[in-house]
């Protein structure tokens, strides 16, 4: 049955809250319409926009409402910054800090350059695209709007690709990254590699000059060329499928805050460092000690360092900091730190840190919930909260990174 309801506000992600007669979580509506919805559960679908907020658009995009990538385009681009910078204030205000939170710093369209593609058979058919919103099931897709040109160009190409390797009873995932040698992709949970499907997989990397590497579960079939990512002018060797900020416009403005913060620095400990992104960035002016668990990573900062001049030393170690942070003894060689651990947050080396005579630190973080946490655990410590910069990474999602700075 249907029913109209008020739009108070909206969620953490991106749903419209309606409050009366009870609490209603309404996807794609905004603060202050009245829509028709028809309730299910806590959620509710949208029938239509009977009194629209002023702050709607037209979404640009044709897959939009089905695909869950994007959750976010039928926002104003005046909303929608002020909601992404609110998600920061919000998550610190909820524990007790009250920082200088800077306006959201913006992101283009077609500039994502990493994309994660998933696949699944449907009787005859096979799905490719992205995950529906909060569903398993697939939107098929024919162009993206966020996504570098280069990538979008041969969704057609990778669809063919998927149905050749697609089992029968598991989602394929296919991970694609525009690199400056060419695309890296990288295949997971494919059908059993077969000598007919090894060759038909390995023609279908010849066919295009595009594609610098093709790797499936782990086993690099096509290496055209090494995949490359060019960090402030060094050149590093792209782990198949490996992690890297989303946007390289992005990474760069997080770069120049956290090192701008660290410059007064002699010794750097860069944490849950990756391939080198930010210590790559550090070692041309501080001494910099890279921790990080992922072995591939490790491995190609420690190629780009070697391949590098002019770089201070960069010692490498291989360390799990969430069951082994690094010690307050340890922390003592070190006047800077940079930390961006993946969305779990840093909790454990917060609390170390925290008892430490660290005198800056910068902190990076895709999850404004575990940053605030961690910061409330540095703030404790007696460090003082300086600046928090929200930077919108994940174009019309409910996604927002930050970077924080904390001086003692």
């Amino acid at each position: 049955m249907s029913e109209q309801v008020a739009i108070d506000a909206l969620g953490t992600r991106g749903d419209g809250i309606a409050r009366q007669p009870t609490t209603v979580f309404v996807p794609f509506a905004l603060p202050g319409e009245r829509v028709t919805i028809e309730r299910q559960g806590g959620r509710g679908q949208l029938l239509s926009v009977d009194a629209p907020s002023p702050d709607r658009r037209e979404a640009p995009c044709p897959h939009f409402g089905r695909c869950g990538g994007c959750d976010l385009q039928h926002l104003s681009d005046d909303l929608y910054a002020t909601f992404k910078r609110d998600l920061v204030v919000d998550a610190l205000s909820r524990e007790g800090l009250s920082p200088d939170v800077a306006p959201l710093v913006p992101c283009d369209p077609a500039s994502r350059r990493r994309a994660v593609f998933t696949a699944v058979r449907a009787g005859p058919r096979v799905l490719f695209g992205f995950h529906e919103a909060l569903s398993h099931r697939i939107a098929p897709i024919e162009t993206c709007l966020v996504v570098v040109p280069e990538i979008v160009a041969r969704l057609k190409r990778f669809e063919r690709l998927a149905t050749i390797l697609i089992d029968r009873k598991r989602e394929l995932r296919m991970t694609v990254t525009r690199t400056t040698t060419g695309l890296d992709v990288a295949i997971e949970q494919t059908a059993k590699l077969t000598g007919d499907l090894r060759q038909a997989t390995i023609a279908w990397g010849a066919e295009d000059g595009a594609v610098a590497r093709l790797s499936v579960d782990g086993e690099t079939l096509i290496e055209n060329r090494v995949p490359v990512i060019d960090v402030a002018g060094i050149a590093v060797p792209f782990p198949p499928g490996a992690f890297l900020q989303a946007v390289g416009r992005a990474e760069e403005r997080m770069a120049e805050i956290a090192l701008a913060h660290l410059a007064p620095s002699k010794s750097v400990a860069d944490l849950f460092s990756g391939f080198g992104a930010f210590s790559l960035r550090l070692a041309q002016r501080h001494a910099v000690h890279a921790a990080e668990f992922d072995a591939p990573a490790l491995a190609a900062l420690e190629k780009a360092k070697r391949g590098a001049s002019g770089l201070k030393p960069i010692a490498i170690e291989r360390r799990d900091l969430y069951r082994r942070p690094l010690t307050v003894k340890e922390l003592s060689k070190f006047d800077g730190v940079l930390f961006d651990p993946p969305r779990a947050g840093a909790e454990a080396q917060s609390r170390e840190l925290a008892a430490s005579t660290v005198k800056r630190i910068a902190a990076v973080s895709c999850n404004p919930v575990t940053l605030a946490r961690d910061a409330a655990i540095l703030v404790g410590g007696g460090y003082r909260l300086l600046s928090v910069t929200p930077i919108d990474q994940f174009l019309w999602s409910h996604h927002v990174e930050a970077v924080a700075l904390f001086e003692r």
